[in-house]
C-alpha cells in the first residue's frame, strides 16, 4: 500500500485514477491545481505523485522544482505528447511520462514499477485466500505452495494488481507475451483456465463477455 497524491484538474479523470488505485490497495488524495498541490506537500508526506502538466495556477513542470528536493517520485500524466515535452519531463526529474489517453491497466503497471524501484510497495499481497510473495515469486493457499508456470504467475500478478477490473484478452497477451495476439488465438483463455483451477478461483476469476476476464474480490 502506498500513499499517492493525484494532481489532475479534470475531475472525471482524477476520480477514475483514484478509484482504480484504491482497488489496487493504495491510499489516494486528489487536488486540482498546482497551488493546492504545493499546500498538500507542505502538510503531508507521499510515496508517489501523479502529476498533470497543464494545471491552473502552477503548471506541472514548474511544480517539479518544488517537489524534486523532497525526493518523492513523480509520474507525469499529460496530453502534451511531443518528444520535446517527454524528454523535458524526464530530464527535470520525473520517473515516467504517460501521455493521455492511457489505459488504466498500463497506469497501474507503471505505478507499481516506480513504487518497487523506490521500495515503497509491499512484497506480499494477500487477496481472496491467496498469498503472493513477489520477492520469492511464491504463491500459497493456506500455507501450501501452488506451482505455477512463469506465464501463469505473470497473469496472476495482472489480476491481483487490478482487482474488480475487466482485463481485455489482448491486454493480457500484450503484457505477458508481448506483441499483438493473433486473431482467434486461445492462448490467453487456456492459461487463465489452468490458473483458475490451480488457485481455486473458479468463481472469483470471471469471464467478461466479448472482453476478457475480471477478478472479483471480497
Amino acid at each position: 500500500m502506498a500513499k499517492i497524491l493525484i494532481v489532475e484538474d479534470e475531475e472525471p479523470i482524477s476520480n477514475l485514477i483514484r478509484l482504480s488505485l484504491k482497488k489496487a490497495g493504495h491510499v489516494c488524495e486528489c487536488v486540482f491545481d498546482g497551488g493546492e498541490a504545493a499546500d498538500k506537500l507542505e502538510e503531508n508526506t507521499y510515496d508517489l505523485i501523479l502529476l498533470d502538466v497543464m494545471l491552473p495556477k502552477i503548471d506541472g513542470f514548474e511544480l517539479m522544482d518544488y517537489i524534486r528536493p523532497m525526493g518523492i517520485p513523480v509520474i507525469f500524466l499529460t496530453a502534451k505528447s511531443t518528444l520535446e515535452d517527454r524528454v523535458h519531463g524526464l530530464r527535470i526529474g520525473a520517473e515516467d511520462y504517460i501521455v493521455k489517453p492511457f489505459e488504466i491497466v498500463e497506469l497501474l503497471a507503471r505505478v507499481d514499477v516506480v513504487l518497487r524501484r523506490y521500495h515503497k510497495t509491499a512484497n506480499i499481497i494477500e487477496i481472496d485466500g491467496l498469498t503472493v510473495d513477489m520477492q520469492s515469486m511464491q504463491v500459497k493457499r493456506d500455507g501450501k505452495e501452488i506451482s505455477l508456470t512463469p506465464k501463469e504467475y505473470q497473469i496472476l500478478l495482472l489480476f491481483v494488481r487490478n482487482p474488480d477490473t475487466a482485463l481485455y484478452r489482448d491486454t493480457i497477451y500484450e503484457r505477458v507475451w508481448g506483441g499483438e495476439m493473433e486473431y482467434g488465438s486461445k492462448t490467453v483463455s487456456l492459461h487463465v483456465q489452468r490458473l483458475r483451477k490451480k488457485v481455486g478461483w473458479e468463481k472469483e476469476l470471471q469471464v467478461v463477455n466479448k472482453v476478457g476476464y475480471r477478478l472479483e474480490v471480497n
